[in-house]
């Protein structure tokens, strides 16, 4: 695990195996963390409170994990803004990424026949939708069809062609509806094509669909074996179902005070919200400060 370092790399401090490690201070050798409305505040930025956190598990003997819903293209600036050189996990496990080389290490990328045939089944179902799909690739472009809501200030390209969306191999694609809530509509898909793809749903406006059987814990499980660390060495925080099945992997899941409900359901402890530096809260009373 040397050389794993996260967030607060520009601090200086060491992997798990540095000489400032202390043995036995931190009982978890890896923390996992999701971005969005967990890590990154509501302006997209990490405070300095919960940097000095997670450098401090670091020195502790810990690795820091970025484990995302987003799509290299969307996570790696972000990354670089914070200085994290290691593994990240992304696009909803389908993604490996090493920040430090810039590097795509592995990925999964979404049967395009299969998704054509499970969108025709879900608007059989529920109705037109409004379509978008990321493309594969660390430079991989994300499309926005008509109605499609991009949220914040993410990067994509408009198409009208429905057709342009199977160009290129896809990592996943995402669906909006006009008139059903999130929570709804990932319902009546995975009621619909839950036998053929995977449903997921990320976040306000964003629902996901992925390779069937694909999930953040089939990204973390990966790139904990690459750093040699258990699933019983594992803490993870996030904030939305698609977090469930990386808490169901982790020893420990915290929930923000911000989650989903469904999240909130399984968590094993609730933190303060991603502006109230609930990550920091959790790692500050696991290192005794």
């Amino acid at each position: 695990m040397s050389g794993m370092t996260g967030p607060a790399a520009s601090a200086g401090t060491t992997g798990p195996t540095g000489a400032a490690g202390a043995a036995g201070a931190f009982p978890y050798k890896l923390v996992a963390t999701d971005l969005d409305g967990t890590l990154l505040r509501s302006d997209d930025t990490i405070s300095a409170r919960t940097r000095e956190a997670l450098a401090a598990a670091t020195v502790a003997g810990a690795a820091h994990l970025v484990v995302t819903g987003r799509a290299v293209p969307w996570t790696r600036h972000i990354l670089d803004d914070l200085g994290y050189e290691g593994l990240a996990v992304c696009g909803q496990g389908a993604q490996l990424y090493d920040a430090g080389s810039h590097r795509l290490l592995t990925s999964v990328t979404l049967d395009r026949q299969l998704a054509g045939l499970a969108l025709a089944k879900i608007e059989a179902e529920v109705g037109p939708l409004a379509l978008a799909a990321s493309r594969d690739g660390i430079d991989g472009d994300v499309l926005i069809g008509p109605g499609y809501r991009v949220q914040g200030l993410l990067e994509a390209v408009p198409f009208t062609d429905v057709a342009e969306l199977w160009a290129a191999p896809l990592t996943k694609m995402y669906i909006q509806h006009p008139r059903l809530t999130d929570d709804e509509l990932a319902s009546a898909a995975r009621a619909a094509v839950g036998n053929l793809v995977s449903i997921v749903m990320a976040g306000e406006g964003i629902v996901e669909i992925l390779p069937l059987g694909l999930s953040k814990a089939t990204g973390l499980s990966l790139a904990a074996r690459r750093l040699g660390v258990k699933a019983a060495d594992t803490i993870a925080f996030g904030d939305m179902p698609n977090d469930i099945p990386m808490f169901a992997w982790s020893a420990h899941g915290v929930a923000m005070a911000n989650a989903h409900g469904e999240l909130k359901a399984v968590a094993d402890e609730l933190t303060l919200s991603n502006d109230e530096d609930g990550i920091a809260v959790v790692l500050e009373r696991l290192l005794g400060r």
